[in-house]
């Protein structure tokens, strides 16, 4: 693509309807236009393997919208699975000062398309708390459908790559004794985006930097080559239990620094702008706004 070093496929919403297409430098395609009749969504195109040929597409077609005249929406829509990675780097694991050695399989819990936010698109802090946190994560959506996968085939399953923000209100995730539901589905506290990537080579992602900033300052950074996890072994790992299908989304950990890890806490609030960097893949920015609510 011309000026970029990387096809860039996104959901976006323009003229008041929820379109996909292709973010260049100096405008937005609308491939929805051209191929909506055959994929009505990315999530259809990532069934039929057809991203690549939509980015190559692109490159030769008029722009549709200005880069202003869209907003960014979660890349994949209504997925049927988003399965998170808890624990995945091992400075991460350090901070529960529990002596424990890592553990020999990825700890995982699921998240609701509706907890997500695209690009651009302000996170928001709900009033049962200010505890409301950041993750930066590298993201992968599967490409083929597959179960028990073994973890030399599993990248062949991959069909594109993302950014998440994994936001979580902290001490909601506390609320029970075993689990984290509740403190990582509060809609609209996370975002992913701002795009897809569409997947090449396990060099895009073996050993990419990973960097998480907070008004500008860095507050996590890590390489994916120090995953305790790699990402084969995350998708061979999730597909022993249930089946992977086009489209579903698999969010890889964070690295050490989130704001609950600091001498006191540095909760996001108002005002904020977090912004979750990898090589490669693009930047992932989000403002923090309170929750309205209707009295």
């Amino acid at each position: 693509m011309t000026g970029t070093a990387f096809p860039r496929l996104v959901t976006f919403t323009a003229g008041g309807r929820r379109r996909y297409g292709a973010v260049m430098d100096d405008g937005v395609v609308d491939l929805s236009a051209r191929h909506g009749a055959e994929w009505p969504t990315l999530r259809e195109a990532i069934e039929a393997q057809a991203l690549r040929h939509l980015a190559e597409e692109a490159e030769g077609l008029p722009r549709d919208f200005g880069l202003d005249e869209i907003a960014y929406e979660i890349p994949v829509p209504a997925p049927e699975k988003i399965v998170c990675v808890g624990v995945n780097y091992p400075d991460r694991n350090e901070e529960y000062k529990d002596g424990q050695a890592a553990p020999s399989n990825p700890s995982l819990f699921v998240r609701f398309p509706r907890s997500f936010v695209g690009h651009g698109q302000p996170l928001v802090r709900p009033p049962e708390s200010p505890q409301l946190d950041y993750e930066g994560e590298v993201v992968i959506v599967v490409g083929r459908r597959g179960r028990r996968i073994a973890e030399r085939d599993a990248l062949g399953h991959v069909a594109a790559l993302s950014l998440c923000n994994e936001g979580t209100i902290r001490d909601w995730v506390r609320h029970a004794k075993f689990n984290v539901t509740q403190g990582k589905n509060f809609d609209h506290t996370g975002s992913i985006g701002p795009w897809l990537v569409p997947f090449t080579s396990e060099a895009q992602i073996a050993d990419i930097e990973l960097t998480t900033r907070v008004n500008g300052e860095v507050r996590q950074k890590d390489r994916t080559g120090r995953m305790i996890f790699s990402f084969r072994k995350i998708i061979a790992y999730v597909s022993t239990f249930t089946t992977l299908v086009p489209g579903d989304v698999i969010v890889t950990g964070t690295p050490t620094g989130a704001g609950a890890r600091f001498d006191p806490p540095i909760w996001l609030k108002p005002g904020d702008i977090v912004e979750v960097q990898a090589e490669g893949i693009g930047t992932l920015c989000n403002g923090v706004i309170d929750e309205e609510i209707a009295r």
